[in-house]
């Protein structure tokens, strides 16, 4: 659970208490630089600490030894007035160099959505300050590109080689908005950076499949399956307005300048409308994944509840043997479980629950009902997974309003399973380790634990703990 000096009653059910948000509450978006060092994980995040709307964007910073546990500790990294971050010190990702946690982040200094890159350094041991550097690394996009967007960068290496991604846009003829690309950058050291031309852009037929429409590509991470294949995270922005992210699987290949991303297929990241800026963390064995949950309430509720954003529970992100996407909790997180909750059993404010089922019949459904206002029906024999929020109906203000209801596809059969863990208003799927469906639920679910067979045959097992 997350040691807070704030909100930390065990039975508040409108406040998450498990996943990481700023302790003092107030605005928290984007996840950044994940880091495991000196024995401890260290999860950064956008963070405004005078109000719970975005603005004044600094880093907060929480830290664990066991992803289960967080410890808050405040601001790690402030605008500097008068230099190239003072506007916002916005999204990127964190590698220890020489020994020394860095972030290289996105400093903003003018209100177009062009940052430039820059770097902050652990000024002690326990990662509590980040110290920036007085000049960027890169400042700016490369001379003729007229673009909308230039943010977020995201170091990987390849064959020995390390490269970073940032997102970006193409300005488009007036009235028809932008086009999304991922540029590339070879990375001979922290402090030398050569443009190294489009790692991937819009104009691909899976992109523009899978990640489109959107004037730009926010939060670009390129991940390593294990397999030689790799997975491309993109966060689709238009006209200032953030939307869900998608991956693409592929290939690196050489290009003329660098590397060039070959995807074969993509998808989702999640089918919830609740996970945007996913980054991720990559390991030996595994590589874990965060993103940012933002709310399905007003601005105005939010300003009187006194927060708003949190971080996901971390995921794990890799390729089943088929090749398909692989999404499932970070294998951590069984720790956290307790008493164990039973069908009928009331609610408690943070709770897992595993259900499996195995149909009779084609076409058979059940349902798992999560008190009176949210309801997850399963689908075996269509691969169907469908979070009903009818009774909790979103008041969020959005360009797209909500819709009651929202489907994860996954490969059809004769059983299909379920893990849903819940801390407060944060609602988190899994779908057969294949798909994954977030959403914040405002009010919090309550009432007992509900399930049926509403069609059809089936049978189900349902296993479930309080979370603590």
């Amino acid at each position: 659970m997350s040691e807070r000096n704030d909100r930390n009653d065990p039975h508040d059910r409108n406040t998450p208490r498990l996943h990481v948000r700023p302790a003092a509450g107030q605005w928290c978006n984007d996840p950044n630089g994940p880091l495991f060092h000196d024995g401890r994980y260290h999860l950064f995040f956008q963070h405004n600490p005078a109000r719970p709307v975005w603005g004044d964007i600094h880093w907060g910073h929480a830290s664990s030894p066991d992803l289960m546990t967080w410890t808050d500790h405040g601001i790690a990294l402030t605008p500097t007035p008068g230099s190239r971050d003072e506007l916002g010190a916005w999204s990127g990702c964190a590698v220890v160099e020489d020994g020394v946690p860095t972030a290289v982040y996105t400093g903003m200094d003018r209100t177009d959505g062009i940052g430039s890159v820059m770097l902050a350094r652990a000024a002690d041991e326990a990662i509590t300050t980040l110290k920036a550097e007085p000049e960027p690394v890169v400042p700016g996009p490369p001379p003729g590109l007229d673009l909308l967007a230039f943010r977020d960068p995201y170091l990987f290496s390849y064959e020995g080689q390390r490269w970073a991604v940032i997102g970006a846009g193409h300005r488009g003829a007036p009235g028809a908005g932008g086009r999304p690309d991922v540029l590339l950058y070879r990375v001979d050291s922290l402090t030398e950076w050569t443009y190294a031309g489009s790692l991937l852009d819009a104009a691909h037929p899976l992109a523009a499949r899978h990640a489109a429409p959107a004037d730009a590509w926010e939060c670009p991470a390129l991940l390593p399956t294990g397999d030689g294949r790799w997975i491309l995270l993109l966060s689709l922005w238009a006209a200032d307005i953030t939307y869900s992210t998608t991956y693409l699987i592929g290939e690196l290949a050489p290009s003329a300048a660098g590397l060039t991303f070959v995807p074969s297929s993509g998808g989702m990241l999640d089918h919830g409308r609740d996970l945007y800026a996913a980054t991720a963390l990559v390991e030996d064995d595994r590589t874990l994944l965060w993103g940012w949950s933002w709310e399905s309430r007003t601005e105005e509720e939010s300003v009187a509840a006194g927060w708003a954003g949190c971080l996901s529970h971390p995921r794990e992100i890799g390729v089943h043997a088929d090749g398909t996407v692989r999404l499932a909790p970070a294998r951590e997180l069984a720790g956290l479980r307790g008493a164990e909750l039973t069908v009928g059993d009331a609610l408690p404010a943070a709770y897992e629950i595993e259900l499996d089922a195995v149909v009779g019949h084609p076409d058979s459904e059940v349902e798992l009902r999560l008190g009176d206002t949210v309801a997850l029906r399963l689908n075996p024999t269509r691969g169907l997974a469908t979070l009903d929020r009818t009774n909790a109906a979103a008041t969020s203000h959005h360009p797209l309003p909500r819709t009651a209801r929202v489907t994860a596809v996954v490969p059809g059969g004769t059983r299909a399973r379920l893990r849903v863990l819940v801390d407060g208003p944060l609602v988190e799927v899994f779908v057969d380790e294949r798909a994954m469906l977030t959403e914040k639920v405002h009010p919090a679910p309550e009432g007992v634990i509900g399930v049926g067979v509403v069609r059809g045959a089936a049978e189900v097992r349902v296993s479930g703990w309080e979370l603590g």
